[in-house]
């Protein structure tokens, strides 16, 4: 591990200060960014920590959802009532990552900001334009089981691979963040972040020194909600594909739809005409095809991921029978 600068900051403003520099990172949980600085994947030349800021707190919002304090913890956050009651897909999606330990220490900002398990992104010994830009993806045409099939690039074709963020996704969350003399902004979770394209570098939408403070949840739909993660081993393990879904019934006719994908893109994938297929029809086979159509007409495999294309269409149809009882889930 390289040398770096250490501070602590007091305040959200002091944070951002401390922070507006080439190479800083906040350090909070630091259960990703540790283990890569300790690789050499990242090094940056100051660290800030955040962990006595007061944002740690899961409050109800004047409309009904929920505020979330950046920092607190995916297992206070998958635990708290409210979301176990009203945002179930969000703790599912929670619990169905990393491990208790991890979930103890890692924050709901620093899961937003995870970055890519890629394989060659954490070998320095080989090319990647997301760690060194302008060096190659030697993913493309290498060992691509857990890439992208949705908006990749022919300088990188890397999946997020959280869980947390593509069921925010599905629920429409909305990312508060913090820059330089106070100034916020909220930017949905949908767009918060970024595909590839000419810049694998930039993960997300974040400027330099800007401070996540706090994930807010729209009212519940009173919708079924659902997180299905299919992976190569039942815990601990990455998703090969999942599904967010959101779905509320009205008698026979899907009243309202928003579904989000994970491990399939540089991004939470989500598809706004997806939601609008799905929206005011009653629920078939049929439909549900028509859906896996829709979704699927871009996907493009890697090679070693090819599977995930018949994957996605039967994870997909399994949750819509689920969500909205219909025919066999399985």
């Amino acid at each position: 591990m390289r040398p770096f600068d250490y501070a602590r900051a007091a305040s959200s403003g002091d944070a951002v200060e401390a922070a507006c520099g080439d190479n800083a990172r906040f350090i909070a949980g630091g259960t990703n960014l540790l283990d890569l600085m300790k690789l050499e994947v990242m090094a940056p030349d100051k660290l800030v920590d955040i962990n006595r800021l007061d944002l740690k707190q899961i409050a109800e919002t004047d409309d009904g959802g929920l505020r979330i304090g950046a920092l607190v913890t995916n297992s206070d956050c998958a635990a708290h009532a409210r979301i176990r009651r009203d945002y179930p897909v969000l703790s599912r999606a929670i619990l169905a990552g990393a491990s208790g330990q991890l979930r103890n220490k890692a924050t709901t900002g620093g899961n937003l900001c995870q970055r890519t398990r890629c394989y060659y992104f954490y070998d320095t010994a080989m090319p990647c334009n997301k760690r060194a830009p302008g060096s190659g993806c030697r993913a493309i045409g290498g060992a691509t089981r857990l890439h992208a099939i949705f908006g990749a690039s022919d300088q990188c074709i890397a999946t997020y691979p959280g869980d947390m963020a593509v069921a925010l996704s599905a629920l429409d969350a909305q990312v508060e963040i913090e820059g330089r003399d106070g100034a916020t902004r909220t930017v949905p979770v949908r767009d918060f972040h970024r595909l590839p394209g000419d810049t694998p570098e930039k993960d997300n939408v974040l400027e330099n020194g800007e401070l996540i403070t706090a994930v807010t949840l729209p009212a519940p739909t009173g919708g079924t909600q659902i997180y299905r993660k299919v992976r190569d081993r039942a815990s601990y393990a990455f998703a090969l594909v999942s599904v967010a879904a959101d779905i509320r019934m009205d008698g026979g006719t899907i009243a309202s739809a928003a579904l989000a994908f994970g491990g399939v893109a540089h991004k939470p994938w989500h598809d706004p005409e997806l939601d609008q297929l799905l929206t005011g029809e009653a629920p078939s086979d049929a439909l549900f095809d028509k859906a896996a159509d829709l979704l699927l007409a871009d996907a493009t495999g890697q090679g070693g991921n090819d599977f995930k294309i018949p994957l996605l269409r039967r994870t997909l149809k399994a949750v819509l029978r689920e969500a909205t009882r219909t025919g066999d889930a399985a």
